[in-house]
């Protein structure tokens, strides 16, 4: 393809984004982050108060992609996040992005304008000038290079590593990763802080549950990183729990395509934990959930758990005698209730009732 020339036919509505943020920063970061840069530098110019939620409703996306975009810039530095007393954002405060500094070149046979050289301290001078007369070099220029920094070799070691679990993430999804696959995997990788080996145990999970959507692998990347996962020991402990009882609960309530929130997540763990219900008496008390109003509800499910907790049921056997239990008692209840009285008055028979004699009637009615 050749070169391409660009066209300037736009008028004076513009939004100014620093060259350093270009960079050094913006191809480095997730690109759902990047529109709420972006974004928060239009609401910058105008000076108009936003939400959360506001934002979330712009870009399609939920509010806590929102608040993570918001804390990874300030991480990173471009930002600094105001909190009041209880906790929440109050504001925020723009910060003018820092640019790189370009690693030195070791045959360069002159000092660079812009970077600042290392004395024999360690330490850097400030940049020099351009008239500045070179300082001479006891050691020839051509010599062995240097010793990269320890940060460069692990950012190598890094970048390695992430081409290695995109080539395992082909494997396991059985297909060429799209742009978008790569910037999710990324967003677990730099973002989420998920280890190489995590991310290739998530994938792996995922798969043999039956799910390679991307999307499906990164709500579950989410909720592993509210739970504070960071290990695989950590993930195979949590994945035992889920595949033995959330997907039992899930399938009793008839609800397929997504994993159980995180609330949803506690009240099995405290039915299973707490309670000490085995999975049969938990999948009897959804099908009676469903049964009853015809919908899934866990809130519903932990009522009647609950109270068969209450009742002190251990096994099936024990839910059997206590609804034989209480249908025994409605049956006494509606036998010891008296029949109503034929002659009760109601509000449709308030009236003196006639007493005719049918025999009396008819013979005065053949007399006549």
């Amino acid at each position: 393809m050749g070169m391409l020339k660009i066209t300037d036919c736009t008028e004076q509505h513009f939004t100014c984004v620093d060259h350093a943020f270009i960079d050094s920063y913006m191809a480095k970061a997730n690109g759902e982050y990047v529109k709420v840069y972006l974004l928060l530098l239009r609401r910058m110019e105008s000076s108009s108060p936003f939400s959360v939620s506001e934002f979330a409703e712009i870009l399609d996306n939920t509010e806590g992609d929102i608040i993570r975009a918001l804390k990874y810039w300030a991480k990173k530095g471009l930002l600094t996040i105001e909190y009041g007393p209880d906790g929440e954002m109050r504001g925020l405060q723009m910060d003018a992005p820092q640019k790189a500094d370009t690693p030195k070149k070791a045959a360069a046979p002159s000092v660079s304008v812009d970077m600042p050289v290392p004395d024999s301290q360690g330490a850097a001078p400030s940049p020099v000038s351009e008239d500045a007369p070179v300082p001479a070099v006891d050691s020839p220029v051509d010599s062995a290079p240097a010793a990269p920094l320890i940060g460069d070799i692990s950012e190598y070691k890094s970048r390695r590593e992430f081409k290695q679990l995109l080539f395992i993430a082909e494997q396991y999804i059985g297909r060429t990763l799209s742009p978008s696959d790569v910037e999710t995997l990324t967003y677990f990788y730099d973002t989420l802080q998920f280890s190489v080996e995590l991310t290739e145990y998530l994938i792996e999970y995922c798969v043999e549950n039956g799910h390679r959507s991307m999307h499906y692998i990164k709500s579950v990347a989410l909720a592993w990183a509210d739970a504070g996962i960071r290990t695989v020991s950590e993930a195979r402990r949590s994945a035992s729990f889920y595949n033995k009882d959330c997907t039992a609960v899930l399938k009793a309530f008839g609800i397929t395509g997504r994993m159980a929130a995180p609330v949803e997540t506690e009240l099995v763990k405290k039915w299973t934990g707490q309670y000490g219900f085995t999975i049969d008496i938990i999948v009897e008390a959804c099908s009676r959930t469903v049964s009853a109003i015809h919908q899934p509800s866990f809130e519903y499910a932990d009522k009647i758990l609950t109270n068969w907790h209450q009742k002190g049921v251990h096994h099936l056997a024990d839910i059997a005698a206590i609804d034989a239990a209480y249908i025994k008692k409605r049956s006494e209840k509606s036998a010891s209730q008296p029949a109503p009285a034929s002659g009760k008055k109601t509000k449709f028979s308030n009236f003196e009732e006639r007493d005719y004699n049918m025999d009396d009637l008819e013979r005065q009615l053949l007399q006549s």
